[in-house]
Formats: structure tokens, sequence, C-alpha cells
């Protein structure tokens, strides 16, 4: 007697209600037991379901009230009496919820080890649905191990998930959320994650220098950046050495850009930016040819009065309000004092320099914050090294030799470069489309996904997305999503900072997680890095007993 009530006592446990409808693509409807109070539950939670041979796992997607008969709702019973209120919950009103089952698995030993597969069916009527155990979730994501990345935990759970970093870095992937919602601290996050586990190089254009040396928190407190935490494993770039210089950040190569670098391609990408009309964007491959690949800029800004201007369109067969439009729009570019007749050096050559070596470049814009700089800059680097990466990946698989490391190129604002009209001309919207053909994929970050080419959206293989309020952002990022109308509501309820909603590629299955704390030093210490102190002290022990 005692064995079996305490067999129904774990049958019990967890216990929120029953299975009464629903189908495999529209998701499950679940009555709530009345026990089950229907204020202790919230979307994004993970629940099981039950059935005769089978356990489903699920997400809660929406909670609702419902009654027995219709009329309640037009005429409430007076419920100030408390066992009126306790009779009528219990018998003619109730909870209901929404769960979209992702995984299943059986209860032979096969199944066991095959581990939770993708759901084709659903659960018998009246199945018992029950909250997710930690052993469930673990089930599903996998224990962490102690020096694995993990990104955060369940609702209402202490189980660590995993994203995976090699899985992440297969295909390009996305941050999105409004602003405020802490999509740079979650960015830092995935980069940490590659960056440990090795999984691939790092290329960052850091638009308001906050992935360097240190960032700022939502409270406004300083942060350690990637060079802090990975001094041998980080090269900070800097297109502004004296903002660098104020802000006390040393640097390992400060970028300069010649004239003679800049192609009519980097002036096609900025027609967007600069207002260029279609016959303005074109005008600079003429004036390549007239002046020279490599000094067609500098001859074309050298320009004086309008004499000269006119003269040129009259020489080029071009209109002479076209070239003095492009002239005036151009005349933007001088104010970057990156930009110089010839550089000194090669960016390029020096990006490539250290991410072949194993070391991750993050290239701060310091006060050139300004969209042109970002776009020009972004733009012209990753066209050219997307170039070499082809040309490498393309040797080592005709001579049967190591293909290079994997890169990830991180871009902020990327509406920018992967919107409708640009995205089929630009490097990053073929970069989105190859998926690491060439070993080379996207971390983009946005707060404007709806604004990114639907095509684009749908080639990103994994998206962490805060809080998202607009309807159109929402549709955008869940394109091609299964179950896309049950994920609107879990994304329109996260809280405004410090929740996520994971999908794709690096998943099992979508997960709303409290993503990690990041900023405290008990923070650095569990992701695995120590003060300077601490490691000062270390190497001079071990220099003293190397010594005696």
């Amino acid at each position: 007697m005692m064995e079996k009530g305490l067999h129904n006592q774990f049958w019990e446990q967890g216990r929120l209600g029953i299975v009464v409808s629903g189908s495999l693509t529209k998701g499950l409807e679940v009555k709530l037991d009345s026990a089950t109070s229907v204020e202790d539950i919230a979307v994004g939670r993970y629940v099981t379901i039950e059935s005769e041979r089978r356990r489903f796992f699920g997400m809660i997607t929406d909670v609702t009230l419902d009654a027995i008969d219709p009329r309640l709702m037009v005429t409430p019973p007076d419920v100030s009496d408390p066992f009126i209120a306790e009779v009528v919950a219990g018998t003619s009103t109730f909870g209901r919820v929404h769960v979209l089952p992702e995984l299943t698995w059986g209860g032979d030993a096969i199944s066991l080890l095959e581990g939770p597969q993708p759901v084709k069916t659903v659960p018998a009527h009246f199945s018992v649905v029950r909250e997710a155990s930690e052993q469930d979730v673990e089930r599903v994501f996998g224990q962490v191990e102690e020096k694995q990345f993990w990104i955060g935990t369940p609702l209402d759970m202490e189980i660590k998930v995993r994203l995976d970093p090699a899985k992440l870095v297969e295909r390009s992937s996305g941050v999105f959320g409004k602003t405020g919602t802490g999509k740079t601290f979650l960015a830092r996050l995935l980069l940490i994650g590659i960056i440990q586990e090795g999984t691939a190089a790092n290329l960052v254009f850091d638009m308001h220098s906050e992935y360097g040396w240190e960032g700022t928190s939502a409270e406004g407190r300083k942060v350690k950046a990637l060079k802090q935490l990975f001094p041998s494993k980080i090269a900070v770039f800097a297109l502004d050495e004296e903002s660098a210089r104020r802000r006390k950040v040393s640097t390992d190569f400060v970028v300069e850009i010649g004239y003679d670098d800049i192609e009519p391609e980097d002036i096609e990408m900025l027609g967007e930016t600069l207002n260029l009309t279609e016959a303005a964007v074109q005008a600079p491959y003429r004036l390549a040819r007239h002046f020279g690949d490599r000094k067609w800029l500098e001859g074309f800004l050298a320009l004086e009065g309008r004499e000269q201007i006119n003269e040129l369109a009259l020489s080029l067969g071009e209109h002479e309000a076209t070239l003095a439009s492009l002239r005036r729009r151009l005349e933007a570019l001088r104010r970057l004092r990156f930009l110089v007749p010839h550089a000194r050096d090669n960016p390029i050559q020096r990006i490539l320099e250290y991410l072949d070596r194993g070391i991750n470049v993050v290239l701060e814009f310091g006060r050139y914050t300004d969209i042109t700089a970002y776009v020009l800059v972004a733009n012209l680097l990753t066209r050219r090294i997307h170039t070499l990466y082809r040309e490498r990946m393309e040797r080592a698989m005709g001579e049967d030799i190591a293909k290079p490391r994997p890169l990830v190129i991180t871009i902020e604002e990327a509406h920018k470069f992967l919107s409708p009209q640009v995205a089929t001309q630009t490097i990053f919207g073929t970069i989105a489309r190859e998926m690491r053909k060439y070993n080379v994929t996207l971390l983009v970050i946005d707060q404007r996904p709806s604004g990114i080419d639907e095509e684009v959206m749908s080639q990103i293989g994994t998206k962490i997305t805060c809080l998202l309020d607009n309807e159109r952002d929402i549709e955008s990022v869940l394109t091609g999503v299964s179950g896309k109308s049950e994920f609107k509501a879990v994304l329109a309820k996260l809280e405004t900072r410090q929740q996520a909603l994971i999908f794709g590629h690096a998943v099992p299955m979508p997960v709303v997680v409290r993503t990690r704390e990041y900023g405290s030093p008990q923070s650095y210490k569990e992701l695995g890095f120590r003060e300077a102190i601490e490691l000062k002290k270390e190497a001079e022990k071990e220099m003293e007993d190397l010594w005696g």
C-alpha cells in the first residue's frame, strides 16, 4: 500500500492538466486541473506529456481562461463568497494552455539511445501534462560539462542551456531585439563562447567600441570586453587612434584606408546611405575608366569649380548634374580622417595575419559612428577578405590541403547591409546565402529585422531574439519557423532585459532563456576568467618554484 501511495504521489507531482484537443501543425489544447492556478503558468515554460507509449516535450505558447457554460461570461456569479468562488473555479470555469510539442522519445532502450526526435504525431486524448523536470530538460539540451559554454537557464529552472558554438558557426546567426534589450551583451556572450571553444576566428566591426577593451552595461557600469578577458587571443584594431588613446585602450594596429583602395563597388554600397541616384551609383565605374582604377576617387575629389566638373561630364558623356551631385555627396568622405591618399600599411593583410595566428580581431570605430563610415569600412574590408578566403578554399579543395579556419564576421546595424534593395549585390548577402561554402559566416546584430531581406533572414541558421514589439519585426524573425503563430506570443511577452528566445541550428528546439549574468567579478569567474592580480601571483609562484 505504501509503495502504491508513493507511486501515486510521484505520478501527481508537477501535474498541470490533460490534453483535450489539438493537431500536429497547430499544437495542443490542455485543460488545467482545478488545483492548478492559471496565474502560475507563463508562456515559454516547458512541459512533458505522458502518452501511452511515448513522452512528448513541448513549450507553453499561450494561456487562456475558459468556461463550461458561455453564459457565465455574460452573467458572472457572485464570487465574493469564498465557498461559491471555490465551487465555480472547480466546476464551471477553468484555465487552458496551448502547448507546441517539439520533441518526443519512447520508453524502450533503442529510443533512449537515439535521444529525443522531432514530433511526427500527437499524444492521445486526456494524456497527462506536467511541468518538465530538470532531467527532462537535460535530456533535450544535454548536460553542460564544467568548462563548456552555456548561454542561460530556462524560465524558473537552474539547468544550464548550452548553445553549441561549433553548430553556431556552421551557418550565419543573428541577435535581434528592440533598443535597450541587451543585444550587444548577448553578442558578446556568443563571441566569448566561440573564442573559448576555438570553433572559429572572429572579425568584429565594433561600431560603438563595445567589444574590444571594455563595454558599458545597461546601468552604465563599465564591463570587461574581449581584450581584457582574452589578452593573448584578441587584437584591437582602431580607425580612430586619438579616441583609443583617450579611452586608454592599447591598440595593436591603426587602420588607414587609401583613396586608391576604394573601388566603384564600395561607393555602390553607399548608394542608400548617401542618397545617390541610380545614375550617380553607376558614374564611379566610368570615372575609374577615365582616371584609372586606383586614382579615380582622388582625381574626382580634386576637381575644383563647376567648370571642371562640366568638362569631365562632357568627356564622359555624363550629365553634369549627376557628377555635381555625386561630388557633393562624396565630400562627406573627406571628413573621415582614416581616409588618406595612400595607406602606409595594408589593413587587410594585417587582419589576415592575426586571424591565421589564431588571434581574433576587433575593429573599433571610435568617433566614426556615422553609418557612412561603418558601411564603407565593413563592406570594403569584408569584400576583400572574403575573396581571399574563397581563393584559399578553392586551393584547398584542388590541392587536397587543409582548409582555412572558419571565420565569423560580426556586423551591427545589419539592415543597412542586408536590406531588400542591396542584399543581392552586397558581400554580406552573398555570405549569408553561401551558408559557409567558403568557411565564412556572419553574426548579424539588429533592432530592425524587418529591414533585412526575407531570403537572407531565411538563411540565418540560429536566431537569438530579445523582446520585439513591432509586428513586422516579429514576422521577419520568425520567417521559415514551424509554429510561427505560436511563437509570436512568446516573443511579445519576453521581459525587457536578460530574456531571449533562441531557435535554429545551434539548439535542438526553441528555448526561452534567462541569459547568464555578465559584468560582475563572480560572472567573470564563472566564465573561467580570473583577475589579473590572481594570474600575476600564480605566475610569480611558478617562477619561484622553477628557480628554487
